[in-house]
């Protein structure tokens, strides 16, 4: 695996590094050891896949607060998407920060995200399919989000949402310091 830092800090691209031969390739995705030597959380608690009808669908912008902040590997295996994260660790140096970057089939990128980054994609293709492999375990008490579309981040969507869940449209407006609130149970 070859890890190329983004500008976010702590966030990472995973490419493959591809043993081809007449056959096709072989390539390691994921490898405790490694992701430790980079100095990232190796735990995987599960794997998630997200299967999506329609080009223009959104997901996001999730993510869980402690005890139950999550760390993710996202990569797409059919089709592609434009995923995007924002850093909000308040201590971080890209705090408020956001990146994103176009994970397809064809490139296989994997794309790391730290604990307490939200994150969300809007899919650029029908049938779009995305693996996730998760830090934590699903929590709904510590489950947070920010509207996709928030003026303070200002995001660049390549194109317009045409399907989006109830829940995540009504994500609230970013308030600074609500990042790290624990659950309210």
């Amino acid at each position: 695996m070859i890890f190329k830092p983004t500008p976010l800090v702590g966030a990472f691209l995973v490419e493959l590094e591809e043993r081809s031969d007449e056959r096709g390739f072989f390539a390691r995705s994921y490898c405790a050891k490694e992701f430790e030597e980079h100095g990232l959380k190796p735990d995987v608690a599960q794997a998630n896949v997200s299967f999506n009808h329609r080009a223009g669908t959104l997901r996001g912008m999730h993510y869980q607060v402690p005890p139950a902040a999550e760390t993710k590997l996202v990569r797409c295996t059919r089709g592609a998407i434009h995923d995007v994260i924002i850093d909000l660790r308040p201590e971080s140096p890209s705090y408020l920060q956001h990146f994103g970057v176009d994970l397809t089939e064809e490139n296989r990128l994997a794309l790391y995200v730290p604990e307490m980054f939200a994150h969300g994609y809007l899919t650029l293709q029908d049938g779009a399919e995305v693996i996730y492999q998760v830090g934590e375990f699903y929590t709904p008490g510590y489950e947070r989000g920010i509207h996709y579309n928030d003026s303070h981040f200002a995001i660049e969507w390549p194109h317009e949402v045409r399907v989006i869940s109830d829940k995540d449209s009504a994500w609230p407006a970013f308030e600074p310091g609500a990042e790290s609130t624990e659950s309210e149970k």
